[in-house]
């Protein structure tokens, strides 16, 4: 197993041990370099990140992984995930609702396979396109960036 970055890792080792895994092989790691120095096709069996951190965030990790390692399962823990994502979704686009999803393999969208959840904010009698249907303009996905992180503050 693959634990990266190292920040805060050590609770989520421990529920994993706890859960049965016992003999757990770690390698934390919390730079790009580091990162990849450690990967070599068929040295894990899992890589999990946590999101949020500077050094070396989910994303940032996962795409360095899946170059090295394509058939590298990933699992990026995110703290930010949450009723405060939710309630600031609702708040930030005035949505009467909100719907969590995730879309995996081809037939969902991907491209890049990985877990992930949707939050997206919803207005009543607003049908839900399905997924990949369409791309946003860049513009208006920083907007709505913006306007979910002023939310969350």
């Amino acid at each position: 197993m693959l634990l990266a970055p190292a920040e805060d890792s050590e609770p989520l080792a421990e529920a994993l041990r706890a859960g049965g895994f016992d003999e757990l092989i770690a390698e934390r790691v919390d730079s790009r370099d580091a990162l990849l120095r450690v990967l070599k096709p068929d040295a894990w069996d899992v890589a999990i990140c946590q999101d949020g951190v500077a050094s070396l965030d989910g994303p940032a990790a996962l795409r360095l992984i899946k170059e090295a390692c394509p058939d590298l399962p990933v699992i990026i823990v995110s703290s930010l995930f949450g009723e405060s994502i939710a309630a600031a979704a609702m708040k930030a686009f005035k949505a009467d609702g909100i719907t969590v999803q995730q879309f995996n393999e081809p037939a969902g969208g991907q491209v890049v396979f990985h877990l992930h959840m949707h939050v997206m904010p919803r207005h009543n009698g607003v049908a839900l396109l399905p997924p990949a249907s369409r791309k946003e303009d860049g513009k208006v996905l920083e907007e709505n960036a913006a306007k979910l992180m002023a939310a969350l503050k």
